[in-house]
């Protein structure tokens, strides 16, 4: 009988040491994935990018002229243009991966695509976040709204009144660190921005003035009433933070692009149809250089 008790309790005994084991194996895988979670963000060299073939390069799919998908389903745009030079430049091909203003930098820190050029304006608070290249086009803040009520000032902005803006750019950040009393509608995309807008589901819709004053010449019944608010900007290439290689690399190809006037004739093949000549200088940056 003893000994039928001491046998009970050291199968109990080796089920427990058992279910510890399990437990504490699973702590550790938790506290691994934890880690992993927070580690650094996770990029490709430039070596490896050559190696692969490929450069995974993040564009707009629906901010026409700058970023779109035409009717053939092919990507084309101000951006598109500079990265189908980079492609070549790098000797490799480029995969084109839609992407959002809101999820740019999320698709960078989990390695989705090696590089953004997506109207990609410089600030402090991305700069903490990732690694900005020489700027390649100036730009600054504007807001476009229809004819029938042209808003020129948000100073005596109509408390009723929603301003449209898309999550995640400077436009968003802006009107709420300075405007905080005008009520935000929030849109995913410029798709879905351009619709609010025309459906009159919003009083103006403030964005890059580049893109609002396309919007408006490529649409009747609309008026940039304001062509910049606050400081003019700069937009950049940007790759994940840390990455160095493919970081100089893209610096030396802009400035190396100077030489020919790349993105004046970037600007000619992409943008003149939209813009005209008047806008030209006051856009383009070559070599990096802003003033």
């Amino acid at each position: 009988m003893k000994k039928q008790k001491l046998k009970k309790a050291a199968a109990l005994a080796a089920v427990v040491s058992t279910v510890f084991a399990v437990t504490a194996c699973g702590s550790k895988a938790d506290d691994s994935s934890s880690k992993a979670e927070k580690s650094d963000t996770v990029y490709r060299t430039l070596q490896e990018i050559k190696e692969d073939g490929t450069i995974n390069i993040g564009v707009f799919s629906d901010k026409n002229p700058f970023g779109y998908v035409d009717e053939n389903g092919t990507y084309q745009g101000y951006d598109v243009y500079f990265a189908n030079r980079i492609g070549e430049d790098l000797g490799v091909d480029v995969n084109f991966v839609s992407t959002e203003a809101a999820n740019r930098i999320e698709y960078l820190q989990m390695g989705k695509v090696d590089l953004i050029l997506a109207n990609f304006t410089i600030t402090d608070e991305r700069k903490e976040e990732v690694d900005f290249a020489l700027p390649y086009m100036n730009v600054a803040l504007g807001g476009v709204s229809p004819d029938s009520h042209v808003i020129k000032s948000l100073d005596d902005w109509d408390k009723d009144d929603q301003m449209i803006v898309i999550s995640g750019t400077t436009a968003e950040t802006y009107l709420t660190e300075n405007y905080p009393d005008i009520p935000l509608q929030k849109y995913d995309s410029y798709a879905t921005a351009k619709n609010a807008l025309e459906n009159g589901n919003g009083a103006a819709w403030t964005n890059d003035n580049t893109e609002v004053i396309a919007f408006a010449l490529q649409n009747k019944g609309y008026t940039v009433g304001i062509s910049q608010l606050g400081n003019k900007d700069t937009i950049a290439p940007a790759v994940s933070k840390g990455n160095e290689t493919l970081l100089n690399w893209i610096n030396e190809e802009i400035q190396s692009l100077e030489g020919e006037q790349f993105f004046h004739k970037d600007y000619d093949e992409t943008l003149v149809a939209t813009y005209g000549e008047e806008y030209k200088e006051e856009l383009v940056v070559e070599g990096g250089k802003t003033e």
